[in-house]
């Protein structure tokens, strides 16, 4: 019997896709619900499995553009496993029993994405050089020991940018050239969309993250004992911005047709780079998570997004969005708003910088914040407005528990 691989429905609104890369060979033999091929669509990029077990036929070659439910290959289900062939499960089942040996040695889990990491490139990492107190392992995790145990081997304390492996700069005046996904065709079209359809500004401030910094500093390791995963920046930004919307809600608004849209909750969307580019997994209903609940979220977002593993209702809609590029050290930036979205908040990297604090001179770690905006919605005063009001609450954390007012006046009564 033959089944017909389809192309999945990517979406409301996609009616093409590209066929990415096949990850099998025509005429292997494949298990049920193995994965057997990626597909790209211009908002991620997702993966077909193996609808039975049995012999594949590839009928559509890598880099084609196809719709969704167009027959793409067959499963002969009566097809035999070559002599020697191993199927993906038997080839990771030794990494798979010392794995779940780990886990039950120490008390961790691997995610999904670890575990299939360590199956398929057959390591088995040091785990005590990568918990650092944590219940649960990431696929990041293992990269940054893997890394970290390179950096040590070489006798360096850090990593510098190396050319692109494969490269010849300089040796000749030769010129690469690769097709571009259908992801970071989309992406350029809707960059250039906004330049050219909204009335974008940024306006700036900075932050001190003295308080946050010290905040981590005191409780990151009951916190990750607690949790199983590391306390970072960007969740106490996201509450920022959900408790200054509030007091500005026309930075979480979207124009329809003649219609000025304000919702009442915060869906919010984080910026993650992927090899596949840019992707804006969304944080639905921010304002109601906690500091722990926004971390887990973040991280298995992030993780998923870079991954591959994304859907495509993990990045539609969003109603405001944060980007970092403070990760790959940029000082100050002026981020593109992510449509039909209003505003964009910036961060940056964190500097010691002298500032002035009460008459005197004082060494602080700062922050460059940016917030660009579509000025046909946002005022000055209210894009102004906000930047301050996010500042106010990074600086001063315990406001974030009520609902960005002072605690004092809170408890006196007097907000």
């Amino acid at each position: 019997m033959k089944i017909d691989i389809r192309v999945p429905e990517a979406g409301e609104s996609i009616t093409q896709v590209e066929l990415a890369k096949w990850l099998v060979e025509d005429g292997d033999y494949v298990k049920k619900d193995q994965e057997i091929a990626e597909i790209d669509s211009d908002k991620a990029t997702l993966t077909i499995n193996a609808d039975a077990s049995g012999k594949i036929m590839i009928m559509v070659e890598e880099g084609s553009t196809v719709e969704p439910k167009k027959i793409i290959g067959q499963i002969d289900t009566e097809g035999q496993k070559a002599e020697g062939q191993k199927t993906e499960g038997q080839k990771a089942e030794g990494q798979k029993a010392e794995g779940q040996a780990a886990e039950k040695a120490i008390g961790i889990t691997f995610s999904p994405q670890a575990k299939k990491f360590m199956e398929e490139e057959g390591i088995s990492p040091d785990l005590e050089s990568i918990r650092h107190g944590s219940k649960r392992i990431t696929k990041k995790d293992i990269l940054e020991a893997i890394v970290s145990s390179q950096r040590s081997a070489s006798g360096m304390a850090e990593t510098k940018p190396e050319p692109v492996a494969g490269t010849t700069w300089g040796d000749s005046r030769q010129e690469g050239r690769q097709k571009m996904s259908t992801l970071r065709r989309k992406v350029a079209e809707r960059l250039v969309a906004v330049r050219n359809q909204t009335a974008m500004l940024t306006t700036f401030n900075e932050a001190d993250m003295s308080a946050i910094i010290d905040l981590r500093k005191k409780y990151q390791n009951e916190f990750t004992e607690r949790y199983g995963f590391r306390m970072g920046f960007m969740s106490f930004f996201v509450k920022a911005v959900t408790g200054g919307i509030p007091f500005f809600p026309q930075v979480n608004g979207y124009i329809d047709g003649q219609d000025l849209v304000i919702p009442d909750y915060a869906d919010v969307g984080i910026a993650v780079s992927t090899p596949k580019g840019l992707m804006v997994p969304v944080i639905r209903n921010a304002e109601r998570q906690s500091i722990p609940e926004l971390e887990n979220n973040i991280n298995a977002l992030a993780e998923k997004a870079r991954d591959g593993k994304i859907t495509i209702e993990e990045l539609s809609g969003g109603t405001i969005s944060i980007t970092n590029g403070g990760v790959f050290g940029s000082m100050l930036s002026t981020p593109i708003i992510n449509p039909p979205q209003s505003a964009i908040l910036g961060m940056h990297n964190i500097l010691e910088r002298p500032v002035a604090v009460n008459g005197k001179v004082e060494i602080r770690p700062m922050m460059y914040l940016a917030l660009s905006y579509d000025h046909r919605v946002i005022d000055g005063r209210e894009s102004v407005g906000f930047l301050v009001k996010v500042k106010e609450l990074i600086e001063n954390p315990a406001k974030m528990l009520f609902q960005g007012k002072d605690p004092m006046l809170t408890l006196l009564g007097l907000t």
